[in-house]
């Protein structure tokens, strides 16, 4: 999988790493954040849609070719019809859980087995392509600070860093740059959806239930 070639989902996954500290920041947020991106991504592919607020499949058929994709969209037509919001968390830990096997078969992520009390076996994933990841946070963070025009910005990389906003993701937007972005970001998401009116109600959609469970996992005690 080259680096231009990851998914939505895979780039805010690896986004979430803080490369000095070899470690994931805002773990209990990011299966929200994962699932959000491939719901974005999905949407901007033309295979979701909106339908007085329900995600659905344009068809039965159409298939990205990306594991994870498909695998959400196979989850959505299988389902009874829910509301975008519904779709950024339920099951969401089974799209987090396909973007970490996927990045590790494709040699972003390393599996270290362990044993948890000396007794019971586990699985610790660590970073294992620092320097791609530092890449992928430089070139958000010009998209997030500019100079290039929000209109010259893809609607591609304007939805990583316009989710990657909304979660607040510590490794992109600190706290005390949140309001210095404000515009931009609100630009930024709107640029996400520029490719037709649905998409834009789409974008919207997701972004609104995003912040709504990052907030719900704040109250829970999460980080």
């Amino acid at each position: 999988m080259p680096n231009g070639s990851l998914s939505l989902p895979a780039r805010l996954y690896l986004l979430a790493w803080d490369t000095n500290r070899t470690e994931v920041t805002g773990a209990a947020r990011l299966p929200h954040l994962v699932r959000a991106g491939a719901l974005t991504e999905l949407a901007q592919r033309g295979l979701l849609t909106d339908d007085d607020g329900i995600a659905t499949p344009v068809d039965m058929d159409s298939l990205t070719g990306d594991a994870v994709l498909d695998g959400l969209l196979e989850l959505v037509r299988e389902s009874r019809p829910h509301r975008w919001r519904t779709w950024v968390t339920l099951h969401a830990r089974v799209t987090f859980d396909a973007v970490r096997e996927q990045l590790t078969a494709e040699g972003y992520l390393r599996a270290e087995k362990k044993r948890v009390l000396g007794l019971f076996p586990s699985v610790d994933h660590v970073l294992a392509q620092a320097a791609v990841v530092d890449a992928l946070r430089d070139e958000a963070r010009q998209v997030l600070e500019g100079p290039v025009p929000v209109s010259e910005v893809s609607d591609r990389e304007a939805a990583v860093v316009a989710l990657a906003a909304a979660a607040e993701l510590p490794t992109l937007v600190p706290g005390k740059d949140r309001k210095l972005h404000k515009a931009r970001v609100e630009a930024l998401t709107e640029r996400s959806g520029a490719a037709a009116p649905a998409l834009r109600k789409v974008v919207g959609e997701v972004h609104t239930a995003l912040i709504a469970s990052l907030t719900a996992v704040a109250v829970a005690g999460g980080d």
